[in-house]
């Protein structure tokens, strides 16, 4: 048995844990979101099946949750435009938004000087090299970025 203040407390005058209330920044809710949107057999699929040169986006947040873009030119752009290659139809998106450019097997994301910015992995950014695994967030939309599992392999034997 613990020796206590007769309040409680123990008697060093720390608290007890059951008494105290974690706070967790954006990076747990991020962490907290990934488990959430946990990868389903269907998209495990689609991950396995991305080409190499290619990535996958999928919408874990936002409008369209669930939809994929397949990410296999050299540019991809991003937006509200009908013509944008992908069409993300909210007011919180700009017309062209953000944009993916393709570097051999690396994606670098780029903010098109969008007006309610792009986030990589909860920073906002002008441009960032995309990572395996990362959050993109255009306006409303959550995205996971995946890339081709070949061009993965060769990093992972180093």
């Amino acid at each position: 048995m613990d020796a206590s203040n007769g309040e409680g407390q123990p008697a060093d005058g720390r608290a007890r844990r059951d008494d105290t209330t974690d706070h967790f920044g954006q990076d747990f809710e991020s962490q907290l979101a990934a488990l959430d949107g946990a990868v389903t057999s269907e998209e495990q699929e689609a991950i396995s099946a991305i080409p190499s040169g290619s990535a996958l986006l999928i919408v874990r947040r936002g409008p369209n949750i669930g939809a994929r873009f397949l990410l296999d030119s050299d540019v991809t752009t991003a937006g509200r435009h009908p013509d944008a290659d992908i069409f993300l139809d909210d007011v919180t998106v700009s017309r062209r938004h953000t944009e993916f450019v393709r570097h051999g097997t690396v994606f670098e994301m780029k903010d098109l000087g969008s007006l309610n910015g792009t986030y990589f992995d909860g920073v906002r950014i002008e441009s960032a090299l995309l990572t395996d695994g990362a959050e993109v967030q255009i306006g409303k939309f959550r995205l996971t970025f995946y890339a081709s599992r070949m061009d993965l392999a060769p990093a992972a034997e180093k």
